[in-house]
């Protein structure tokens, strides 16, 4: 997911952005700004990918801002007018787009910016398992994972969920078989195609299911049936 914020006086213009990137699957909406000071407060507390800003601003242009940041995110400016252009590139923005914006534009401009980030910090998600924890790429940062915190793993599509205790679940581009071959077995086990859990996590199993939270129902498949029911032998009293 590519984590964005926007940035535009206009209330309607702002919430049209908004409403875009809600739509959008790759991408992450942190916040919506009218006020280019806030958005300096929140690049310095958040790690955000995306900047879709709006050039035309009272105090401070959305132009002025990005020349005046340090480490600025990538940059989409929205404009009514079309003489910004060669501006905008001057600060490397990847695209702008021109008022008033259709969705169809608006996600052609995404997609260049997706692609961008495919091609220049994500390439193929890489897992390093280090004795107790997982070092692997989510959001275009690197985060540690420590097996114990690790409930269960879903598949879902090309990105695998992987579900905390006491945290944020935390979503990647991976496949489930590599994850699982770095998983220590004695600790985690496939249960279907879709699931895999920590063995040390589950407190209740139930007509052929695992539960947790007691909300949580996993499916246990006849693939993996016969190895899961030898881990219940195994440690049934």
């Amino acid at each position: 997911m590519i984590r964005c914020i926007a940035l535009d006086d206009e209330p309607f213009a702002l919430q049209q952005i908004g409403a875009y990137i809600d739509k959008t699957p790759f991408l992450e909406k942190v916040a919506l700004f009218n006020s280019a000071l806030d958005v300096m407060e929140t690049l310095s507390d958040s790690q955000i990918d995306l900047m879709f800003v709006d050039i035309d601003m009272p105090d401070i242009s959305g132009m002025e801002l990005v020349k005046a940041l340090e480490n600025p995110p990538k940059v989409i400016f929205t404009t009514a007018y079309s003489d910004y252009a060669v501006d905008g590139f001057r600060v490397e923005a990847l695209d702008y787009l021109l008022k008033p914006i259709s969705y169809p534009d608006f996600y052609k401009s995404a997609n260049r910016a997706k692609s961008w980030f495919e091609m220049n910090q994500s390439g193929p998600t890489h897992v390093k398992n280090e004795e107790q924890f997982l070092l692997m790429k989510s959001d275009y940062r690197i985060v540690r994972i420590n097996f114990k915190e690790i409930t269960y793993i879903e598949a879902m599509g090309e990105y695998v969920k992987i579900n905390l205790t006491g945290n944020k679940p935390i979503m990647t581009l991976l496949s489930m078989k590599l994850l699982e071959d770095q998983l220590p077995v004695d600790q985690f086990m496939r249960i279907h195609r879709s699931y895999i859990v920590n063995l040390t996590k589950i407190s209740i199993i139930e007509r052929n299911r695992i539960v947790f939270d007691g909300k949580v129902y996993l499916p246990v498949s006849e693939q993996y049936k016969n190895k899961f029911q030898a881990w219940v032998n195994k440690n049934f009293i």
